[in-house]
């Protein structure tokens, strides 16, 4: 028996649309609801240097799918010329435990963490939307800039990061979108003056907080990639509606995403209609997340579908 393994051009080559991830992610929320999907709390390992090594696990009937992510960050990568995330998927049959695919998973990582925003967005930002603002410019903001393009009326991109090369390719990139891209001298300026934030800034384990949710517009949606990392946690308090990715993982993690009592909802209560995203045009919101096993499921699922059924 061969175990197929789907690289990263394997995975671009399914032509997957953003309002796919999406309704995928939805639909594996609705069947965990229904108890058709199942999810582990993540499991974490953090050695107390730069690293962060985490797994994930979710299993779902119809189809009869099981995924484990394992991924290991190190910004100590860039320096050998690696991708600061690397992992893998690994799927099974959820019935027979059968192996059925190997995913990649710097592929799968980027473009989940993508559609869990996209999928908070659909439900917390506003939909006129037209300006993105981005700290940080590798390859989360590059696979959120598609996502929110596709979603969005988007004009404008405003962004700040710290490597040149990272930032000359994003800004190239939403050029290539059609978009106009404003680089900006501080990560303030890209609050202040963004409908969608998204800040992606790698985990380095105590880099000192420099964003506050106060600078944050009327009527803005933020997307916290990077673990609330360079956020003033406290500051989320001033906004109108705070989200997690789950409310079960949150509480079992010891080192929390930011105050509970700042939490409204998680994405499931988005979804299903039991968390109120937005209730006026000038609510301030903030999706903050770690990355939730389900939408690495979703992901995996929709893809190894798509692959088989083209094949």
């Amino acid at each position: 028996m061969t175990i197929p393994y789907l690289d990263a051009a394997d995975l671009i080559a399914l032509n997957l649309s953003q309002t796919e991830v999406v309704d995928a992610i939805e639909a594996t929320i609705r069947g965990a609801e229904a108890g058709r999907v199942w999810a582990a709390p993540k499991a974490t390992i953090i050695p107390g240097d730069s690293r962060y090594m985490m797994a994930a696990l979710a299993a779902m009937d119809g189809p009869s799918h099981l995924a484990v992510k394992m991924v290991v960050l190190n910004p100590e990568n860039s320096a050998r010329g690696l991708p600061q995330i690397n992992g893998l998927v690994t799927m099974l049959d959820s019935v027979t435990g059968r192996p059925l695919a190997i995913l990649d998973g710097n592929w799968i990582t980027a473009v989940r963490t993508a559609g869990l925003s996209a999928t908070a967005a659909r439900h917390m930002a506003r939909p006129d939307a037209a300006v993105a603002g981005f700290v940080g410019c590798g390859v989360q903001a590059i696979s959120h800039l598609d996502a929110f393009a596709e979603m969005f009326p988007l004009r404008d991109v405003v962004y700040f990061g710290r490597g040149q090369a990272n930032k000359d390719k994003f800004a190239a990139h939403a050029t290539a979108l059609g978009l106009t891209a404003t680089a900006c001298d501080t990560a303030t300026e890209v609050v202040a003056g963004s409908d969608l934030l998204v800040t992606t800034v790698t985990h380095t384990g105590g880099a000192d907080p420099f964003l506050d949710a106060a600078d944050m517009p009327p009527g803005a949606f933020a997307a916290v990639v990077d673990l609330a990392a360079p956020w003033h946690r406290n500051s989320f308090g001033v906004l109108d509606r705070v989200a997690v990715d789950d409310l079960v993982q949150e509480r079992a993690m010891e080192a929390k995403l930011c105050d509970p009592d700042h939490i409204h909802g998680d994405l499931s209560g988005l979804v299903l209609g039991t968390t109120v995203g937005r209730a006026s045009e000038a609510d301030r919101t903030a999706f903050v997340f770690r990355g939730h096993a389900l939408g690495d499921l979703a992901l995996s699922s929709l893809c190894l579908t798509r692959y088989l059924d083209e094949k």
